[in-house]
């Protein structure tokens, strides 16, 4: 059975996540996630795709982006896997896979969730009970997005930057954003359109794309932001 094409839409921002084979650890030290982080800022930039949240974990990695082209986000990923194979293998002395098959991902109901997906990606180690703070966690776009850090991988979201007029105001209210955890309801169907390749958001939002998708937001008969019967798990 053919695959089915990434789903893309103009204008929707992207969550993506992969994972580590057989969810073993694809960092080992420090050195491991500079590198993948240089990998990444590379593919971005020649494959035209504007990162606005991210986190390394240690056997998984998320992505909030906005790709320019249908193909876009497709061959940063294919860039960024391969190099950073090649890398991991030579450093460690090993051969064969890295990765848990295709990377995963969903076409996000920007206007709606984007926030709530990037908070989600913040919150990883958190959940993970890696740190108390994501402030405490080095690995992603949060001291950037919420404190003002330079972090040149990161490319600010129109809407993020629409939170207030100075760069203090705006990471202000982007901390605030963390008071109140998403309803799991919410996080459930973010993770299942994922696994899925699905759209995230509305039956409105889903509606909509059907004019401008590059095809099906979703399978027949799987309606809005329902909670997934097998519920997703993971991070």
């Amino acid at each position: 059975m053919a695959r089915l094409p990434r789903l893309y839409a103009p204008g929707c921002a992207h969550h993506i996540i992969q994972r580590g084979n057989n969810r073993a650890p694809c960092f080992l030290e420090h050195g491991d996630r500079l590198q993948y982080l240089s990998f990444v800022s590379d593919a971005a930039l020649k494959h035209r795709v504007d990162i606005h949240a991210y986190v390394l974990m240690t056997n998984h990695v998320h992505f909030l982006v906005s790709p320019e082209t249908a193909e876009s986000t497709g061959r940063m990923m294919q860039s960024l896997g391969r190099r950073y194979v090649r890398f991991f293998n030579d450093r460690y002395h090993r051969t064969g896979t890295l990765w848990e098959g295709r990377y995963k991902s969903t076409l996000v109901d920007t206007d709606t969730y984007f926030f709530m997906v990037a908070t989600y990606i913040e919150m990883n180690p958190v959940r993970a009970r890696m740190v108390a703070h994501p402030e405490e966690y080095p690995w992603s776009s949060f001291a950037a997005n919420a404190l003002g850090r330079s972090n040149p991988l990161l490319t600010p979201h129109e809407l993020y930057l629409a939170l207030a007029r100075n760069h203090e105001e705006r990471q202000q209210i982007y901390r605030q954003l963390f008071i109140h955890k998403p309803e799991p309801h919410l996080v459930a169907c973010l993770r299942s359109a994922t696994n899925k390749g699905w759209a995230f958001g509305s039956d409105a939002f889903k509606a909509s794309l059907h004019e401008v998708a590059n095809r099906a937001p979703q399978s027949a008969g799987w309606g809005g932001d329902r909670k997934s019967r097998k519920g997703d798990q993971g991070h």
